[in-house]
């Protein structure tokens, strides 16, 4: 119920910022009765591609605390906790960024994410797996990777180059509605779209998006060895290797991370080689490799 409710209101938000920008921006409709009109379509689809991109941007906090879990520390309970909120202070400092908020989810698997609208404001939290089982010198590197994340801007990139995959899948697909449509109408009948239109531009959003995400997840594939390499940095590249390592050897199933924050983990399931170019995360075997190739 709790993620029901996620998805109603940040979709309904999304709709609430699309509308009023194209209202401020002053966009008809992009169907007239003398055709398409591209500029409007182009206008149309680039507002609501960023709009959900950056809305999700700026929830992305809230959002991960409420499908995670996440309870964030406020005052440390525990050895455990004083030792999470230190290191996180210690290598945040040493990144270059403002201390991010630190919180721990209920969760058994080893993993742990950073996500926010920017490099000062952002949540760093790990699982409770992970701190029962790493060891401090380990978790100390995932920690790393994580504000690796935060350090070099990922969030943000990784929102704008959705808001574009976003823009481009949403003209090309009305583009390829309006074809079919003006194919099957009548010679003269300038009633305005008809069904065909909304049938296959639901359908061609649907293959250009699929197709499209391998571009997304190509970036964040990319991502994940930066944020190996500012982890190795933080904490030592032999510490990077050996978390990896034991992320490894603890895990062969899928990810129980919410399928809304699996990029932003430092490690997801397994995948085939078809699916693999549709996964957020190289094979921790390549991310081992590469970390031994830079010592």
């Amino acid at each position: 119920m709790k993620r029901i409710l996620l998805f109603l209101g940040t979709n309904l938000a999304v709709i609430a910022l699309a509308s009023i920008t194209l209202s401020l921006l002053g966009v008809g409709n992009y169907i007239t009765s003398q055709g398409l009109n591209l500029s409007n379509l182009l206008v149309f689809c680039a507002v609501f591609g960023f709009a959900g991109s950056f809305v999700s941007l700026f929830l992305s906090k809230w959002m991960a605390k409420m499908s995670t879990g996440t309870q964030v520390i406020e005052q440390p309970r525990s050895a455990k906790e004083r030792w999470l909120v230190d290191t996180v202070a210690e290598l945040s400092e040493k990144a270059g960024i403002n201390m991010p908020e630190v919180g721990i989810f209920p969760s058994p698997e080893s993993n742990a994410f950073a996500t926010g609208w920017n490099k000062n404001d952002a949540l760093v939290s790990v699982s409770q797996g992970l701190l029962d089982r790493f060891t401090p010198s380990e978790a100390r590197a995932v920690i790393g990777h994580e504000l690796g994340h935060v350090a070099n801007g990922d969030m943000v990139t990784l929102s704008l180059i959705q808001g574009v995959v976003n823009t481009f899948v949403m003209f090309f697909a009305r583009l390829i509605g309006y074809a079919v449509d003006s194919f099957l109408r009548r010679d003269g009948d300038d009633s305005g779209p008809g069904i065909g239109f909304y049938v296959t531009s639901f359908i061609a959003e649907i293959i250009l998006g699929i197709l499209a995400s391998a571009i997304v997840m190509w970036f964040s594939r990319k991502r994940e060895f930066r944020a190996d390499e500012a982890g190795a940095d933080l904490a030592g590249t032999q510490n990077m290797i050996a978390a990896l390592e034991r992320l490894r050897n603890e895990y062969d199933a899928p990810s129980a991370m919410p399928a809304t924050m699996t990029a932003f983990g430092i490690r997801s399931g397994t995948k085939g080689a078809l699916a693999a170019l549709f996964t957020s995360h190289p094979p921790l075997e390549q991310r081992i490799e590469a970390l031994q190739n830079r010592r």
